[in-house]
């Protein structure tokens, strides 16, 4: 472990590779307790970083904002989108810094670089009569599941139902849609325990139709589908472990389609969630809470989403518009 009351001392260029990467993967994983997906993200930026560095004959030990900026100025040549860079900004800030704090640097490099203002696009989502449409469309296959078809066909269906029935009313990710455990559905409070970005935890409630499909799939859908592999989870696949998040996104698409409304996936679903909350005179802040946004920033975007849809219907129906 590194004495911080000194100031460290670069490490020798040969002790630097793929372990380096696999010490910040650590760091990311353990210290900062960031998501796998933003773990891939920073550690596939730090090596295309290194790579960089390497190809121009710069050691690790001897990287500088100038050789960032021409990093980033590459990717913006060869058409990298804002968001891209700006995420690789992100990435550049917390691998030098680390690197700085372990003595990989003598100082961090990246302390004024900056990442690029990026084009924020309002996100789409459903009108609150699509999105009833397509849970309404989810419970009618579950109804007919229920009467005809063989058990496994039925528990997949009820299964789905709740899906779609707790992305809406509660608004989480899918991530943490498919990281529930059946301990984390209090269904005398109807509040969902949920583990989100950064091991933060929230409790998020939801309402009555989500209730009944939650006491649907617990009474008689998880247990055909249950197996030595499914442990506590809420969610399973056909085969009894835990669904995965491309199932779950499989599942949302295939319900949006069949009402005909536009074709989002789980995130779009917490989009119109959050959207649908604000028009519905919930507070900001509460919002924030709900979503497990660390910034009201973040949040904020709904409330333009709400003001747009408002001026598009001024523009269909107002004589003067």
């Amino acid at each position: 472990m590194t004495d911080r009351s000194e100031s460290p001392q670069p490490r020798s260029s040969t002790t630097l590779g793929d372990g380096l990467l696999d010490d910040f993967t650590t760091h990311l994983r353990y210290e900062k307790g960031l998501s796998e997906h933003t773990v891939r993200a920073y550690v596939g930026d730090a090596r295309g970083l290194v790579s960089f560095a390497g190809a121009r004959g710069v050691a690790i030990t001897s990287i500088d904002l100038a050789l960032l900026r021409a990093w980033l100025a590459e990717h913006t040549r060869r058409g990298a989108a804002r968001t891209t860079v700006a995420r690789q900004v992100s990435s550049a800030k917390t691998f030098c810094a680390w690197a700085a704090r372990e003595g990989v640097v003598a100082s961090d490099p990246a302390t004024r670089l900056q990442a690029p203002k990026a084009h924020r696009t309002l996100p789409t989502v459903l009108a609150p009569d699509q999105a009833a449409a397509a849970l309404t469309a989810a419970s009618a296959v579950t109804g007919d599941a229920d009467a005809d078809a063989e058990p496994i066909d039925s528990a997949v269906a009820m299964r789905d139902t709740l899906i779609l029935e707790l992305l809406y009313a509660s608004g989480i990710r899918v991530g943490e849609l498919c990281g529930l455990d059946i301990g984390d559905v209090d269904t005398a409070r109807r509040v969902l325990r949920v583990i989100g970005k950064g091991d933060k935890q929230r409790s998020v409630p939801y309402g009555d139709p989500a209730a009944r499909a939650v006491q649907q799939w617990l009474r008689h859908g998880r247990s055909v589908l249950a197996g030595a592999r499914s442990g506590d989870a809420l969610l399973l696949g056909v085969k009894g472990g835990r669904l995965n998040q491309r199932m779950a996104r499989s599942v949302v698409h295939r319900a949006v389609q069949a009402a005909g409304a536009p074709d989002i996936g789980p995130h779009g679903l917490r989009h119109s969630a959050a959207t649908h909350l604000l028009e519905g005179g919930a507070d900001l802040r509460v919002v924030q809470e709900l979503l497990g946004h660390s910034s009201l920033a973040t949040t904020q975007i709904y409330t333009h989403v709400s003001v747009e849809r408002l001026r598009a219907v001024h523009r269909q129906a107002h004589p003067r518009a």
